[in-house]
């Protein structure tokens, strides 16, 4: 999140998704409030596209559906409707209304981390995330090197971290996909070939 859209007024969800729906930017809401997002960079917006890529080669003859950063969700528990950066739903996917903009059941969900959103991704985007009772996984995807970070929902309810790094797979068993980290930085995003840049 980065300011709000106007400081006095609150919205209702109606208000928020009628306003949505004109402008040519993406904004979050939360509590009545409005909060502009700020455009992801060449290389945020590639490596979104490239784990997205992936994951829907690697589901295409199962019955789960990928989608992309400009799917909405809505986090029912707390009023937050936000943008991932990649989604997965399996089995049949519930929305809000007949329109199909904004998903209620998403079973993994992809941010990849930007400074100016890295704290928030990691810590109250992700407590509004776990309320979510068909999320299964959540995945974090640095910039800044070779890194991805797998959180998995367990039994007990808690969620167990595993970092996956350069020369190793992001393993999903929730929907039975490996994906190489190295493939998803497959492409340096400079004319150096440096990953970390």
């Amino acid at each position: 999140m980065t300011s709000r859209l106007e400081s006095t007024k609150r919205f209702t969800v109606a208000e928020y998704l009628e306003l949505e729906r004109r402008s040519p930017e993406r904004h979050e809401y939360f509590e009545g409030e409005i909060f502009a997002m700020t455009g992801g960079s060449r290389r945020h917006t590639q490596l979104a596209v490239r784990i997205a890529g992936l994951l829907d080669a690697a589901l295409h003859d199962r019955p789960s559906m990928v989608l992309g950063s400009d799917m909405r969700i809505a986090v029912a528990s707390s009023s937050l409707y936000t943008y991932p950066d990649a989604v997965v739903v399996c089995g049949p996917a519930t929305f809000t209304d007949e329109r199909e903009e904004t998903l209620l059941n998403p079973s993994l969900v992809v941010e990849v981390l930007s400074p100016s959103t890295e704290s928030y991704d990691r810590g109250r985007k992700f407590e509004h995330y776990r309320t979510i009772a068909s999320l299964v996984d959540y995945i974090l995807v640095s910039q800044d090197a070779p890194l991805v970070e797998h959180f998995v929902r367990q039994p007990s309810g808690s969620w167990l971290l595993t970092d996956y790094r350069a020369g190793r797979s992001l393993v999903v068993e929730s929907i039975g996909v490996s994906i190489s980290v190295d493939e998803i930085y497959r492409k340096d995003l400079d004319s150096t070939g440096d990953a970390s840049a």
